[in-house]
């Protein structure tokens, strides 16, 4: 009687490595779809941001989508995303910008669930925005955290007395506000009291806020929070109204209380 012959053995390894060549396809699909989706997505917030700016064609700008770009175009809304650019002039005002949206709907044009935005003004261009405030010696501010320095002259019977004045800046009612937290006269430190006390209502001059209005340049929807010198820049940071894109009074400009 013949044997039978030996079953014929079928090797896995074949179909493993089918297997894995279809998924690498998957993947390298993906990932051209990947790179596709969010080119196309931040060449359009780019252009969108230039032109509602009103920013040179060529504005060097930053846009960063963070997350799979694919998911969230499926679900209609972008998680987050980030902006930034140098040298962007606003109203009387010229910095730094950088901006943070949250939930950007793509469905819905103009929808977000809310933003932030900082703005970074070096030296010159706290100096340029000062010199918009009159009677403020922009000329000679300059920049020691945390504080913003200016030297203010008191007229004293002809005389120009020059007095050093180092100046924290905030945010109230719309507008940067520069306080006097120090003074300096012939290069030593003095108080407000003595100062006063030597120049009488002259000192007013040295003693004085300073502030400067921004909201007036800005949306009503786009709110002054906070400012602080950060190592050589001025700091301000805006919190944005969601409703910004939909509304269009949050649109207009603002006013300084």
């Amino acid at each position: 009687m013949t044997a039978a012959p030996p079953p014929t053995r079928r090797h896995a390894w074949p179909w493993v490595v089918g297997v894995l060549v279809v998924l690498g396809l998957v993947v390298a699909a993906w990932f051209l779809g990947e790179w596709v989706a969010r080119d196309l997505v931040t060449k359009t917030i780019r252009e969108q941001a230039v032109t509602r700016l009103a920013l040179p064609a060529d504005q060097d700008m930053d846009v960063e989508v963070t997350g799979a770009v694919i998911p969230q175009l499926i679900k209609g809304t972008l998680d987050e995303v980030h902006i930034s650019s140098r040298d962007v002039t606003v109203g009387a005002f010229t910095g730094d910008v950088s901006a943070d949206l949250h939930g950007v709907s793509i469905r819905d044009p103009g929808a977000m669930r809310s933003g932030s935005v900082t703005v970074g003004l070096d030296e010159a261009q706290l100096r340029a925005l000062m010199s918009t405030v009159d009677g403020f010696p922009s000329d000679t501010l300059g920049i020691a955290a945390p504080n913003v320095t200016a030297t203010v002259e008191l007229s004293v019977f002809g005389a120009r007395i020059p007095i050093g004045v180092a100046l924290t800046p905030s945010a109230a009612d719309g507008g940067i506000v520069l306080h006097p937290a120090a003074l300096q006269l012939a290069g030593a430190t003095i108080g407000a009291d003595d100062l006063r006390a030597r120049f009488g209502s002259v000192a007013q001059a040295a003693l004085r806020d300073w502030d400067v209005c921004v909201a007036s340049s800005l949306p009503a929807g786009v709110e002054l929070r906070t400012v602080a010198v950060t190592g050589d820049r001025l700091v301000a940071t805006f919190a944005v109204d969601g409703r910004i894109g939909k509304d269009a009074a949050l649109r207009e400009k603002g006013t300084c209380a």
